[in-house]
Formats: structure tokens, C-alpha cells, sequence
């Protein structure tokens, strides 16, 4: 399913249904107050971006310290699951799936989450999507007592109901790191605070433990990616270029030529090569970038490393560069030296957790334009913050990461 189609039941869907449970539990609660729960339990809902998995790491970690009794559960949609396994800190079990095929499964998916979601003894349901209505409604009939989100208070529009009972405001000034780690704050503090999150985070916080591939892992992958790519073992250093985006904001896209044009320039080093990595369905328009190139030294990976291959391959590497996407954000808990190009949305608010990264964007008066105000959805169709970063930019930033 897309995401035009899913935002158009966001709103379509959500904003009734939201709108009822919302008067229907105020109405409950008139008759019939909530009473105090022993449950323990802790459920993280984060379903769309595949980035925000491992955002949202020490805030995970956050949890788990503050309520060393709760068994954490983290919701995802099915198709972003595998970004939970970078970090590791949620257990294969304790992850819960939604697929989002088409709307059957999706309708079919939810009923039996809602359904699983009540058998898990849950104290609290954390909902750490930016005014999503499906997320705001999962949280709720999580059966959860306390409901943790972020909350519009006097801002207009995106409304999803008055669900939740620990109400945060969202603070579009600091990194959404933060912003979630006062999510799990919002636990600690009396019941009623207006907003809740009243406390400050550091960098330090939010700091992402490292990650390093087991020998075992490491072995394992070089052996398959030498047997497929033998050219890599005869070269000292590998830049990889991830020059694709989700499918949420194409407009993060760096134009592909330009790409190809940093490729080429740094393979004049003949000490380097050129890693171009993807999913499968983006390995053909790979290889034209590759095949542009004319060297043996431009290697296609899209589509030939898995999840559980990207620590190793980053851990292998030198440095990389990459739009604003899930790549930037899995490479930073190796520390691998990253570029991330920015246009629509702003480093200041999801750059990766890297002190190895820099970022570049082109500043441009109507950038960023996407934000959780807008739902991330823009009327811009003519990404001219993403062409105004230029060739020269970005060679100039990855000879200063190679050093």
C-alpha cells in the first residue's frame, strides 16, 4: 500500500473513528472511573519510519532502566521490522508486526494486534508517531492505563482525539531523540502535568551505544561478498553510495547523475571503490550508476546485502554518503564516517546520531518544508534544495571523512 493511500485513511478513517473513541471514553470514565492497575508492562509504537527504530534507542534503553520489572514490546509495521535488529535491544519475541500490503491484511493485522496487544499485561503504551490517528488509536486500544503520546494542546490541526493520558508537547526545536526520550520521562511525573515532558535531555542521553559485527558475522560476510564482488579484496578503502530514499519522501532524493559524478571522481583514487547499495527493486537502476562509472572498481550491492549485512559492510567501509534515510541511521552506531544530504526535512531535528557524520543542506528559505505539522507531507515538486547541493560539496566532504 502507499503512502498517499495510507495518509488518505489516516485522515478518512482516523479523524471519525478518533473523534468516537474519544466520546466513548469520556463517557466510560464518567460512569465509571479508572481504577489503579498492577500491570507492568511497556509497549512502543513506532511504525512507519525504519530511521526512528534506532533513533529512538536510548529512550528504549530509558525504559528499561527506569522499570527494570517491564518486559518492553516494540510495534512496527512488518516491512520495518528488521531496523529493530540493528541496535538489538528489543528481543525477536517481544517485537509485534503489522502488515501493511494492501488493506486487507492491514484491517486483518490490526484486529489481531488489538487482540494481542490486550494479553500483555501492558502498564503503559508509549506512541511515538507524530500525530498519526492509527497509531493514536492502536495506543488506546492497546488497553493500556497509562497512554503516553505527543499532543497538539493549542496547535491546529491533526487531530486524532483525546486519547492519551499522558499528553506531550512536541517540541519541533530539539532532536527527535530527545523528544522521545520525554516520552518515557512523561511516566515518572504526576498524573495531570500539563504537558508532561518537563524535563531537559543531553547529547550524551541520547548517545547510541556502539555496534560492532561479531568476528563470526564479520567472516562470514567477507567470505560471500568476496566470492560475488573479488575486486573488493585487492582495494585498501570502500565509499559507499546510497543514493536511493523512502518511499514516505522521494523528494530526498540527490539527483542520480550527480551520483554518478562523485562516483567517477573518486574512483580517479585507485586505492578506492565505489559501493552502491539498494534494495532489490532498486539494484537495476543501480547498475546504471555503476555501469556509468566505466570501472570494475564500481561494485552494485542493491539487493545483495541483507539487514543483518549492513554491520559488517559498515564496518568494513570507510565512509559513505546518503539522502536522508534509514542508511545514515544504521551506519551510525558503527561510527562510520557518513555524509547525509538534507533538503526537505533538517538535520537539527533527525541527523543521525553520529559523531562521525556531517551534514549538508542547501539552507533555502523554504527548506525544511516537511515537519510533523503537515503530516510530512509537502505540495513541493520541484526538490530545488536537494539540487542546490552541489558536486564539489560533497567530494570536498568525503575527502575531509576519508581524511
Amino acid at each position: 500500500m502507499n503512502v498517499d493511500r495510507m495518509r488518505q485513511i489516516d485522515f478518512w478513517a482516523g479523524v471519525p473513528l478518533a473523534f468516537l473513541m474519544t466520546l466513548y471514553w469520556r463517557i466510560r470514565c464518567f460512569f465509571s472511573p479508572p481504577v489503579p492497575s498492577a500491570a507492568k508492562n511497556i509497549l512502543f509504537i513506532e511504525l512507519s519510519e525504519m530511521g526512528s527504530a534506532v533513533i529512538a534507542d536510548a529512550a528504549l534503553k530509558r525504559a528499561g532502566a527506569l522499570f527494570p520489572d517491564a518486559r518492553v514490546y516494540f510495534l512496527i509495521f512488518a516491512k520495518n521490522r528488521p531496523s529493530l535488529d540493528i541496535m538489538g535491544t528489543i528481543p525477536r519475541e517481544n517485537m509485534l508486526t503489522i502488515r501493511v500490503d494492501n488493506l486487507v491484511t492491514l484491517v486483518v493485522d490490526t484486529l489481531r494486534m488489538i487482540r494481542t496487544m490486550r494479553s500483555l499485561d501492558l502498564m503503559a503504551a508509549i506512541d511515538m508517531e507524530m500525530f498519526s490517528r492509527f497509531s493514536a488509536l492502536l495506543t488506546f486500544l492497546s488497553g493500556a492505563p497509562k497512554r503516553v503520546g505527543f499532543h497538539r494542546f493549542h496547535t491546529e490541526g491533526l487531530y486524532r482525539g483525546e486519547l492519551l493520558t499522558h499528553r506531550v508537547g512536541y517540541n519541533p526545536h530539539q532532536h527527535i531523540a530527545k523528544s522521545f526520550m520525554a516520552l518515557v520521562h512523561a511516566l515518572t511525573e504526576p498524573e495531570g502535568t500539563t504537558p508532561h515532558g518537563k524535563a531537559a535531555f543531553s547529547d550524551e542521553d541520547v548517545r547510541l551505544a556502539p555496534v560492532a559485527p561479531s568476528p563470526e558475522a564479520l567472516d562470514a560476510f567477507k567470505a560471500r561478498l568476496f566470492q560475488a564482488y573479488p575486486v573488493l579484496k585487492d582495494v585498501k578503502r570502500w565509499v559507499i553510495l546510497n543514493p536511493n530514499s523512502s518511499e514516505l519522501m522521494p523528494l530526498r532524493r540527490w539527483p542520480y547523475d550527480r551520483y554518478t559524478e562523485v562516483a567517477r571522481r573518486l574512483l580517479e583514487d585507485e586505492s578506492l571503490a565505489i559501493i552502491v547499495t539498494g534494495v532489490a527493486s532498486e539494484k537495476a537502476e543501480a547498475q546504471i550508476l555503476v555501469d556509468a562509472t566505466g570501472s570494475d572498481r564500481a561494485c552494485n550491492l542493491a539487493g545483495f546485502t541483507r539487514m543483518e549485512d549492513l554491520i559488517p559492510l559498515y564496518a568494513l567501509s570507510q565512509a559513505m554518503v546518503t539522502n536522508d534515510s534509514g542508511p545514515a541511521h544504521f551506519a551510525a552506531p558503527v561510527g562510520l564516517p557518513t555524509l547525509v544530504l538534507f533538503g526537505p526535512e533538517t538535520p537539527a531535528l533527525y541527523g543521525a546520531l553520529n559523531e562521525k557524520a556531517e551534514f549538508l543542506t542547501a539552507r533555502l528559505a523554504c527548506s525544511p518544508c516537511v515537519s510533523a505539522m503537515n503530516h510530512r507531507s509537502t505540495a513541493c515538486t520541484d526538490p530545488a534544495c536537494m539540487r542546490a547541493i552541489t558536486v564539489e560539496q560533497v567530494l570536498d566532504a568525503v575527502r575531509r571523512l576519508l581524511g
